[in-house]
């Protein structure tokens, strides 16, 4: 048996801090979601005392809109995440693998598109989306989403990654380009495809900016701009926004625990190589 050394037992209890400081208000926000609306908080043990009610459940449910809310982040996550994986695939093979001119000219255009923060793009984005007419729309809020510079430029440098024997193989046996990327490059990108699906789908999930100013109306409110406006404008009560916060959590810890081994195995891709 391998003998313990100081760093595994000073590595395990880093470890062990940090995951209390990142479930801490987890737990915080499950305790509250707990309580009786309007309990009064004298001290921060208040907040885990009973008594507890699980009344606000059903509650936030029947009588807001966070049901609503939900299926608005479902639909517009799903589908963000979906294009975002079709389009950035199909553009990141063209920049890596077939050679046009001006190739290394776009990817280096989508590597300078990084340094560029989302802020910086916000009001052209929005009077673009505007002049088409799209504002208050899911269109509005989901195709401003699938472009983005990150995803793409993580599946070029995987598909250059790629053997190029293996796609000669491919077009000696009569393969076009079409069905080279879809039989022979996709199925061997499952473990980038994962990378890329977790970014665009939990990006989409935490959107919070472009949602606020494109969703006009109430019916397309998406979860991160939704419960905010549950809190009180003049009284602070954590009870209802908590409550519903962690509704808003099951669906990601769900995804989570289907998926655990394609999510580790998507976020480690390319940390080791054989």
């Amino acid at each position: 048996m391998k003998k313990k050394t100081p760093g595994y037992w000073a590595l395990n209890v880093v470890s062990i801090l940090l995951a209390v400081i990142c479930l801490g208000p987890l737990v915080w926000a499950l305790f509250v979601s707990l309580q009786h609306e309007g309990k009064q908080i004298k001290s921060v043990l208040d907040w885990f005392t009973p008594p507890y009610t699980l009344q606000n459940y059903p509650d936030i449910i029947a009588n807001s809109g966070v049901p609503t809310w939900l299926i608005n982040s479902l639909i517009i996550a799903v589908l963000v995440t979906c294009l975002t994986v079709i389009f950035s695939a199909m553009a990141a093979y063209a920049l890596a693998k077939l050679k046009f001119k001006g190739s290394n000219a776009f990817f280096l255009y989508f590597l300078l598109g990084i340094l560029v923060p989302g802020e910086a793009t916000i009001v052209p984005l929005f009077i673009t989306v505007n002049n088409l007419h799209l504002i208050d729309s899911y269109a509005g809020m989901i195709l401003p989403s699938i472009a983005g510079s990150m995803n793409l430029i993580i599946m070029v440098t995987f598909f250059r990654g790629l053997p190029d024997e293996l796609l000669e193989a491919a077009k000696i046996d009569g393969a076009g380009e079409v069905r080279i990327f879809f039989q022979v490059a996709l199925p061997l990108s499952k473990t980038i495809i994962s990378t890329v699906c977790i970014f665009a789908f939990v990006g989409s999930w935490n959107n919070y900016l472009w949602p606020l100013l494109c969703a006009m109306s109430e019916n397309l409110f998406t979860l991160p701009i939704g419960i905010p406006t549950l809190a009180g404008t003049y009284t602070v009560d954590y009870v209802v926004p908590l409550t519903a916060s962690m509704v808003a959590s099951l669906p990601m810890i769900i995804i989570y625990i289907i998926f655990e081994k394609q999510i580790v195995a998507g976020i480690t891709s390319g940390a080791v190589k054989g």
